[in-house]
């Protein structure tokens, strides 16, 4: 029982953490009829551009997909590599990138201009939208290909014995995929853009492009009405929870069966002019991703050196979040994962405690914990150990993600040996899990540290300007139409955010047991 009480504590403090702060918030909702006709506004809005953006995303992300799946080129892995960089670029680097490519002064406006058109208008609606596709067309298309190369390779060889068209290889092999696949790849973006913030706060915030997020802010930082920002809340979750039930019933078992694990050969793949048209919606998708952090990084290097003194004092407070929430989210997930572990069959029921913020947004646990703080203490003194907070449980889901499968291996490999040896407690993990786990570890604590860097959500809630973390500084700078400084910020913040994870990351492969 002893051993089991510091994942007992890691579970009851996510919980608390989640469902706490949801209680509290609860608490002081006063009821649907505060709802005006903004909110609700806010709320179909919400559903609408969350529900296009994750219809596009994965309806672009199919074609690009299959294309990846079924061709082989130089250059291939390093791409594929590249798709997961979104999940860990900054949503205000990504948005100054689209501004620089589709905003009014934007390259895609200059060429617009030659032909005497109008400029793009990327504000509003269909710049939400454009946003969101392109932070969640990378995601989509990693998780459709992971359903590609999931067919056992053994259904194409028979499917070339058998001579089957390439459209009877989408009917029966391809779409079966889509109906497993598709549905949680959709529900994944839903939830994403449903709690996007910083999007809706840079090219939203009109009365027609509000979110329930952006909402939630305007309760807190414009009137200051804590029951209607309570109130909005429960509505955030209402609509996860009601998303993850209807994707829950829509996915459909493809059915494969195993496979002999084969490198899969493409004997369908068809040549002439469909080859062609492959590569061009390769090329067309490198070319949406790429373009913007290129655009970002070539009009930042030249005004990095000129960044106001504020800004790489912004600089080192994002950083010193950003260890502290990798750190914290670390220090939940490796007892959880260990309390998952040892209780076996019983695990089940414990780990979906470590999934709860997934469903619950970083704005309605800070409202929760502005809610506590506020009448016994100053929340803006306490604006960094706060996000530090929020951004540790936000990222604990992917940290237990990397975590428990190399757990189960080494238990599964060695630790019959471990029990006839009495090994137990620290030795047990010491010399046993941990050089097991330090690949993993090294990989979650980048990957917490650099989505720590880029967020824009809790610290806009409480920080004042003398407070700001990086990203917020960003968005300060782009307020003040000072796009120089804010590319050269912009810069900045990736070059920490990737670096982070690097080191993370490096560090944890460093003669690390496999």
């Amino acid at each position: 029982m002893i051993r089991a009480l510091p994942g007992v504590a890691a579970a009851l403090a996510v919980a608390g953490l989640t469902l706490g702060t949801l209680v509290v918030v609860a608490l002081r909702a006063e009821g649907v009829a505060r709802l005006g006709p903004g909110d609700w506004a806010a709320i179909r809005f919400t559903l609408v551009q969350a529900a296009l953006s994750a219809g596009l995303s994965v309806a672009l992300a199919i074609p690009v997909a299959r294309a990846l799946a079924r061709r082989r080129f130089a250059g291939r892995g390093v791409l594929i590599t590249l798709l997961g960089a979104p999940f860990i670029l900054p949503v205000i680097v990504a948005v100054l990138g689209l501004l620089a490519i589709f905003g009014r002064n934007g390259a895609l406006s200059s060429v617009l201009g030659w032909f005497g058109l109008p400029p793009v208008q990327v504000y509003g609606f269909h710049g939400v939208i454009l946003a969101h596709v392109f932070l969640n067309l990378p995601l989509a298309t990693r998780l459709i290909l992971q359903g590609w190369l999931a067919i056992p390779a053994e259904r194409f060889r028979l499917a070339a014995t058998l001579g089957l068209a390439p459209r009877d290889v989408r009917r029966l092999l391809e779409r079966p995929m889509l109906r497993s696949v598709v549905p949680g790849a959709a529900l994944v973006i839903f939830l994403i853009c449903t709690t996007s913030f910083a999007v809706a706060l840079t090219l939203g915030g009109g009365p027609r492009a509000t979110t329930v997020e952006l909402a939630i802010y305007q309760a807190f930082t414009l009137e200051f009405d804590l029951g209607k920002a309570a109130l909005l809340s429960l509505v955030q979750v209402a609509i996860c929870a009601c998303a993850a039930v209807i994707a829950l019933g829509a996915a459909v078992p493809a059915g494969f069966g195993a496979g002999l694990d084969r490198m899969i050969a493409r004997w369908d793949a068809p040549r002439g002019w469909r080859r062609l048209a492959d590569g061009a919606i390769i090329a067309a998708a490198a070319a949406f991703l790429l373009l913007p952090i290129l655009a970002v990084i070539a009009d930042g290097l030249m005004a990095l050196g000129g960044l106001p003194a504020g800004v790489w004092k912004a600089a080192g407070r994002s950083v010193l979040v950003a260890l502290t929430a990798a750190a914290l989210a670390l220090a939940l997930a490796l007892p959880l994962a260990l309390l998952i572990q040892r209780a076996g069959r019983f695990g089940g029921l414990i780990e979906p405690v470590a999934y709860l913020s997934i469903a619950t947004s970083p704005l309605v646990i800070g409202t929760g914990l502005f809610i506590l703080l506020f009448p016994v203490a100053n929340p803006v003194a306490l604006a960094l150990p706060v996000t530090a907070v929020v951004n540790a449980a936000m990222s604990l889901p992917f940290v237990l993600r990397a975590l428990m499968p190399a757990l189960r291996d080494a238990e599964a490999a060695h630790g019959r040996l471990a029990d006839s040896l009495g090994m137990t407690g620290w030795a047990r993990l010491r010399y046993l899990l941990l050089p097991r786990l330090r690949r993993p570890a090294g990989f979650a604590l980048g990957l917490s540290a650099a989505l720590s860097m880029g967020d824009l959500g809790v610290v806009a809630l409480f920080a004042d300007p003398a407070q700001a973390t990086l990203p917020l500084a960003l968005y300060q700078l782009m307020g003040a139409y000072r796009m120089d400084d804010a590319a050269g910020a912009a810069v900045l913040l990736l070059g920490l955010s990737l670096g982070l994870f690097w080191v993370f990351d490096r560090g944890g492969r460093l003669n690390a047991a496999a």
